[in-house]
């Protein structure tokens, strides 16, 4: 599996990418989202990536954002959407769009992107409106603590509770109510603590 691909821009197109990693040139398919936050020719750039092996071709995918890959790999998770219709739905809107359109289940919103119809849209957020909603509660409390505790704070302590064996969903709601009620200039190691008692 490739990761990511880290070089520079060779070529920049709407629809792919090319990136040249000493001496070879993997070419990438992009969204608009990864077009528009790419460098311009002859700049270094890092884009992580996905492999989709199909039979008759190997197709990379690249994504500026970590973020994007995820909901990407959700997008194809979900039965009848293909990695190109994945990458359609995140050139037709943001990430945060079609976040906020399958958390508050808004057929429409899904339905108007092209190549995806009533049952397809349906799917989509049948699948994935829980854990959207979830992540959008995650995202909101992350830009509630922007004025101190920043993500990765929140994302390391929830890593050190999961793995010493608290659920993960005790650890967030813990870890939440805490930076509510702590507010900014929270450390991990007093997050993590409070979290624990």
């Amino acid at each position: 599996m490739i990761a990511y691909v880290s070089g520079t821009v060779v070529h920049k197109d709407p629809a792919y990418a090319i990136i040249d990693v000493n001496g070879l040139g993997y070419e990438l398919k992009i969204s608009l989202q990864t077009y528009a936050a790419l460098p311009e020719k002859g700049v270094r750039c890092k884009l992580v990536t996905y492999l989709s092996i199909r039979e008759d071709a190997h197709v990379l995918f690249g994504f500026w954002a970590e973020e994007e890959k995820k909901l990407f790999l959700d997008l194809i998770g979900v039965s009848g959407v293909g990695p190109s219709t994945a990458l359609v739905m995140l050139s037709s809107f943001s990430s945060e769009e079609i976040m906020k359109g399958i958390a508050e289940e808004d057929v429409r919103l899904i339905q108007s992107i092209k190549g995806i119809g009533s049952k397809t849209a349906q799917r989509v957020i049948l699948e994935l409106k829980d854990k959207m909603k979830k992540e959008a509660i995650s995202l909101n409390a992350d830009f509630r603590t922007s004025d101190g505790t920043s993500a990765r704070i929140r994302n390391e302590a929830m890593a050190a509770l999961v793995t010493l064996g608290i659920p993960k969903a005790t650890a967030e709601k813990s870890i939440d109510s805490i930076i509510k009620r702590e507010g900014s200039g929270i450390t991990v190691e007093q997050l993590i603590k409070l979290a624990l008692r």
